[in-house]
């Protein structure tokens, strides 16, 4: 099965009240480590790519290993590209086989947020690609995604309907609570998703698939080997997965999830290498890494999202 669209894959998660995971990939033992997951739930899922990833990997790299990871599980499998600032990066990614593509322009004016992201729109469908857009703007930080909680904004959603209107976007991101990063919250505030946004958006776009960026729950069982093995990482309260599962049993269709992963990937390496000291081929490590993933990954769609099963 060749790569495919999110629009059959949002489809069937808005009937069916779950959604589709995003999961960032960075390298191949994350790669392995997710789609083995999904086959083993026999779900769809996105693999998602950051401007830093594409810097980090090289776009052919990453391109390969996302092909190799369709031919070896047949799974409906999407490429994304998360968090586009341009036309520029989005249309480089359209021309070399991504098959869906984010333009982020919250930071933008409505107006000019509209334009650039119509923009995009013309030249993604033109060539097969479904395209993403963002309204509201999530506080935290990301790879190249940087907003300060002051700067943060709920989406309105008096503006919803006009602005997937006049660009002809396929799904919208939408600020309701959620935080990139894994440090979402301070001490003694307490996680709070503001499902009234997102139903007053959902009567007003009703079927229209919706995206929650900033979704990871961080796993508290890494956090606590990271610091069991040297690490400083202080308590990180993310988003409750009760929270998460019940929006996507309305009409959040696709949920990102990166930092957990960077998590538990990071906590069983360090595990690893704090445990067998005279280890140093990367093959050794880097295993223990991808089941880490695996693991994860397979909660997230069996428990989380609800989407295992979905591939057929």
């Amino acid at each position: 099965m060749p790569l495919v669209t999110t629009t059959e894959m949002f489809r069937k998660a808005y009937e069916g009240g779950y959604a589709i995971g995003a999961f960032n990939v960075n390298n191949m033992e994350i790669v392995q480590g997710i789609t083995e997951a999904a086959l083993g739930e026999n779900s769809a899922v996105i693999l998602q790519v950051s401007a830093g990833a594409r810097k980090y990997a090289k776009h052919n790299y990453l391109m390969g290993l996302v092909m190799a990871a369709e031919k070896e599980t047949g799974l409906p499998i999407a490429l994304h590209l998360d968090h586009g600032e341009d036309f520029e990066i989005c249309r480089s990614c359209v021309d070399g086989g991504f098959t869906s593509v984010m333009i982020d322009g919250s930071k933008h004016s409505f107006e000019d947020n509209i334009a650039l992201t119509r923009k995009v729109v013309e030249y993604a469908h033109a060539h097969g690609v479904v395209v993403e857009g963002e309204l509201g703007k999530l506080a935290g930080i990301e790879d190249d995604v940087n907003v300060a909680d002051a700067d943060a904004q709920f989406t309105d959603p008096a503006q919803v309907e006009e602005f997937v209107t006049k660009t002809g976007v396929d799904s919208l991101a939408i600020a309701i609570g959620t935080s990139h990063g894994a440090y979402k919250f301070k001490p003694g505030q307490k996680p709070r998703l503001r499902f009234d946004i997102l139903e007053e958006i959902q009567r007003r776009i009703p079927g229209f698939p919706i995206v929650l960026h900033g979704a990871s729950s961080v796993p508290q069982q890494y956090v606590e080997i990271i610091n069991r093995f040297g690490g400083q990482m202080p308590d990180a309260i993310g988003i409750p997965e009760d929270m998460l599962r019940q929006a996507a049993k309305m009409a959040v269709c696709k949920i990102n999830i990166d930092s957990d992963l960077r998590i538990a990937m990071t906590a069983s390496v360090r595990r690893h290498l704090a445990e067998n000291p005279s280890h140093f081929d990367p093959r050794q490590f880097l295993a223990p890494g991808r089941d880490a993933i695996r693991e994860i990954v397979s909660h997230k769609i069996k428990d989380v999202l609800g989407s295992s099963g979905s591939a057929k």
